[in-house]
């Protein structure tokens, strides 16, 4: 009967071991994948089935899943797994019996079963719609000095022919030209923002770093005042007193002249507010009034703090002896 191998088939996708009570057992053994790096196979997992004729005790999983499949007694089912069996051993003396999906048997010459499966089938649940498949290992190029692959034939005459294929043109290049264009100006909006941003934020910091270093360098007076020019002494034996020659009493660094006293205070108050010992200079020919960042007894002090302003804060001011 056809029905009772189509349900030994089913018995195997969920046993590894199903029992033909008087005939022997079908076993299932699985397999991991299998790849070929080589040629490119690969295997899926499987269960392969084997046949063991040794084991003929009745296991029951034949027999009740026949009783259900029919709605049969489990007697009824053992009755005609039994009469199946006795029409298989009359076959295989004559001829191969074949199990669909499973394999085919034979008797070999010392009256043996042989059994050959047929791998048709995957009997491994988890494997359900994997197959067996090839391909082709791949091939590492190696690319030209000029970016072009050279193929090379040989024609009758043993000549090495050898030609440039052409690389394909775009079918439109005004959306390269176009992409390029839009990416170009996003690039250059993108600079523009992001560096006024830096400079801004580096201006900044350099008007604080100068601030605080006019506080420490002017509010405390701590100028380095180098080698200090040779200087005049009189001595009068009679007075008792050191005068220099010095022509002027004053150095200042002038940083505004104003025709507007209200402008001159102005500017006045803003240097102080930073940090300078600002106060007036002497007033100029024309009536100006001076305000200077600082007026100093030193000639070395007053041009330190000039070089400090011009070339180090880069602001306008000028040196007057007074």
């Amino acid at each position: 009967m056809m029905l009772i191998k189509q349900y030994i088939k089913e018995l195997l996708y969920v046993h590894e071991c199903v029992t033909i009570p008087g005939f022997g057992a079908f076993l299932t053994q699985s397999n991991r994948a299998y790849v070929d790096y080589e040629v490119g196979n690969f295997e899926p997992p499987e269960k392969i089935i084997g046949f063991n004729i040794l084991l003929k005790n009745n296991d029951g999983v034949l027999a009740n899943h026949l009783a259900k499949k029919e709605k049969i007694s489990y007697e009824k089912a053992i009755k005609k797994i039994e009469k199946e069996v006795i029409i298989w051993k009359q076959r295989l003396n004559t001829q191969n019996l074949f199990f669909p999906g499973i394999g085919e048997m034979k008797l070999n010459y010392d009256k043996k079963i042989e059994f050959f499966p047929s791998r048709q089938i995957n009997f491994d649940s988890n494997s359900f719609g994997l197959k067996p498949f090839n391909r082709s290992p791949i091939k590492k190029i190696l690319p030209l000095s000029d970016n072009k692959k050279l193929f090379h034939m040989d024609n009758q005459s043993k000549d090495d022919l050898m030609f440039t294929p052409e690389e394909k043109k775009s079918k439109n290049p005004l959306l390269k030209y176009a992409a390029i264009t839009v990416l170009t100006i996003v690039l250059i909006g993108a600079s523009y923002y992001y560096g006024d941003k830096y400079m801004t934020e580096q201006k900044l910091e350099a008007t604080k770093i100068a601030q605080k270093k006019i506080k420490d360098n002017v509010l405390n007076a701590t100028f380095d005042l180098g080698t200090v020019s040779k200087i005049e002494l009189n001595f009068d034996s009679e007075s008792n007193y050191i005068e220099t020659a010095s022509e002027f009493n004053f150095y200042s660094i002038i940083a505004g002249s104003f025709r507007s006293m209200s402008n001159a205070e102005k500017k006045l108050a803003s240097l102080i507010e930073e940090g300078y010992n600002a106060e007036y200079s002497k007033s100029s020919p024309e009536g100006l009034y001076r305000v200077a960042y600082g007026r100093f007894e030193s000639k070395k002090e007053a041009l330190k703090l000039l070089n400090f302003i011009k070339y180090t804060l880069e602001e306008e001011a000028w040196y007057l002896e007074e």
